[in-house]
């Protein structure tokens, strides 16, 4: 694993002020410092503050290659961030993907998807008219896997500023009849996920702050309304929720030493997501099937049912949702938070 514990560090160090560039894998033209870094180095800071020039925009690193710094051109809101979203393939992790990207981010979509991720990252390309982003294959419940997907996002990008914990999945169900495998499979996903993503994804930006200490970075896990109060025969879906809010505000507490900044965002019902609409699998569909909701004999009854749940009368959207990430990227002030986007539906004291 040596370019996530050599490549973040380079980054940091040829940081301008709080802005860390990109790091492009090119060609060597002879005229870059060449730094040779053992593989059972230590302390990768302590050679590159060594041996690495102060104004050095180009290196060779022996075993890795040669990487320039690549400044951001698009303009918005992300610019010059580098994101990873997971659950990225569709639905809110597809389109908070697609917003970073707009405003000028370079961005790796991952998801268990690896042909769907890939095409939506093309999809990302093409509207960006750049090469914005990369997919990347990975299972949120598996440690090798996200430290493999890592290893391509930090060879393709040199870090990361910013990690949108958004895969997740949802088996409704009374706690007098649910399977525990759907339970297992919602708490592994959602709970468990979050937990191996931030054991993989800190390191990586503790080692960035390390290189450039006035810089700080930000893990935001996409919640929901349901880590905010429990959910009538959802109780699975509930408590992986809840228990994310608890390792929100524990991880905050730890990284802020890392300059990480932790928090989560809690949207109201996404209705136009496939967690809802998929016709099969979606909550419409779990709903209507296990009488969450009395009377309900169509997705339309389901719909207006949750719609008049909410004080603004709908649902939640991608645009919604941003704000408020936009907002924790900004706000340097603000940590261990989680944040509802509902509506009115759940209002805190």
């Amino acid at each position: 694993m040596m370019t996530t514990k050599v490549l973040p560090a380079l980054r940091g160090f040829m940081a301008q002020d709080r802005d860390l560039p990109r790091l492009e894998r090119v060609e060597p033209d002879g005229t870059e410092p060449a730094v040779s870094i053992p593989s059972d180095c230590n302390d990768v800071l302590a050679v590159l503050r060594d041996r690495l020039p102060a104004d050095a925009r180009r290196v060779t690193i022996e075993s890795l290659g040669t990487y320039a710094a690549v400044s951001a051109t698009a303009k918005g809101r992300a610019t010059g961030k580098i994101a990873v979203v997971t659950g990225a393939a569709q639905g809110f992790g597809l389109e908070i993907a697609t917003d970073l990207a707009a405003q000028g981010a370079w961005v790796a979509l991952a998801d268990i998807n690896a042909e769907g991720v890939q095409k939506a990252a093309a999809k990302i390309n093409a509207e960006c008219g750049r090469d914005a982003a990369i997919g990347v294959a990975v299972n949120v419940t598996d440690p090798d896997s996200i430290a493999a997907a890592l290893e391509c996002v930090v060879a393709t990008f040199g870090g990361i500023d910013l990690f949108v914990a958004n895969a997740g999945v949802l088996r409704a169900g009374s706690v007098k009849e649910i399977p525990v495998k759907d339970f297992d499979f919602v708490t592994n996903v959602n709970y468990k996920g979050y937990f191996l993503c931030v054991q993989n994804v800190a390191p990586i930006m503790a080692l960035q702050h390390r290189a450039a200490p006035q810089a700080w970075f930000d893990i935001i896990q996409i919640n929901s309304k349901s880590g905010l109060v429990g959910s009538n025969k959802n109780g699975a879906y509930a408590g992986s929720k809840f228990g994310g809010i608890g390792l929100t505000q524990s991880f905050a507490l730890e990284l802020v030493e890392d300059g990480i900044k932790v928090n989560s965002i809690c949207p109201g019902n996404f209705y136009d997501g496939p967690l809802w609409s998929d016709p099969e699998k979606g909550l419409f569909r779990q709903y209507l099937d296990s009488g969450k909701v009395p009377g309900a004999k169509t997705f339309a009854d389901v719909k207006r049912f949750y719609e008049s749940k909410v004080p603004m009368r709908r649902g939640c959207t991608t645009p919604d949702v941003m704000k408020a990430l936009y907002y924790l990227m900004e706000q340097a002030y603000e940590t261990g938070q989680a944040i509802p986007v509902t509506g009115g539906q759940v209002m805190l004291a």
